[in-house]
């Protein structure tokens, strides 16, 4: 579902950057998506971390079809071998499983996130076994569709500011940080449109 502050933010970013404008006008039929399930947020988003997004959904698609349904109460009662059989590495499955068992006995209360500010979040998810600060931020991005995060760590992202704004040569995290800031408070949807430029199907975990 397209963010209520998605036509307001284009707006903004094509009136401030002309690289940008290209892109939203090139990608105008798509727009960030979430499914709105904290549980498979979070754990879509440990699979995808360090490999690229076709082979993420190839291990998810794997992953789903190996259980009845993707919930914290089944995913926890998965045996290590059954994911791995899936494409997880071992670490991963320990994430997953500890992610789910989490959930699954309380220990993770989606309901009261949406009041953290977005560096509190950070600190409260990063908590959690597997979760780093770009898990966390795609956690704030497709599923809370929080309007300004920008992860810098990213691998996709980086090369979208490279090969966009500096010919391709290496950008300093400063100097992306300083590209980011003209996008603020907007930088989600920047992101999102850099993304894009390098793979137009629409990630959504």
């Amino acid at each position: 579902m397209r963010p209520k502050y998605w036509k307001q933010a284009t707006a903004e970013l094509a009136a401030r950057d002309p690289v940008m404008q290209g892109m939203i006008a090139q990608y105008r039929e798509f727009a960030l998506g979430s499914r709105g399930d904290a549980f498979q947020t979070l754990a879509r988003a440990i699979v995808g971390q360090q490999i690229s997004v076709k082979a993420a959904q190839s291990v998810w698609d794997r992953f789903a079809a190996a259980h009845s349904a993707v919930t914290p109460a089944v995913v926890a009662k998965s045996k290590t071998e059954t994911l791995r059989a899936c494409g997880l590495s071992g670490q991963k499955s320990s994430y997953i499983l500890d992610l789910a068992t989490r959930f699954d006995q309380g220990q993770l209360d989606p309901t009261r996130w949406k009041r953290l500010q977005d560096e509190a979040l950070i600190e409260e998810l990063t908590q959690v076994k597997g979760i780093g600060r770009w898990t966390a931020q795609m956690f704030m991005i497709f599923n809370l569709a929080r309007p300004d995060v920008f992860p810098l760590a990213d691998l996709g992202l980086q090369k979208a500011l490279q090969l966009h704004y500096n010919r391709g040569r290496t950008l300093t995290p400063a100097r992306m940080q300083r590209l980011g800031e003209k996008w603020a408070p907007w930088r989600s949807v920047a992101t999102w449109y850099l993304w894009r430029s390098l793979d137009p199907i629409p990630v959504e975990y």
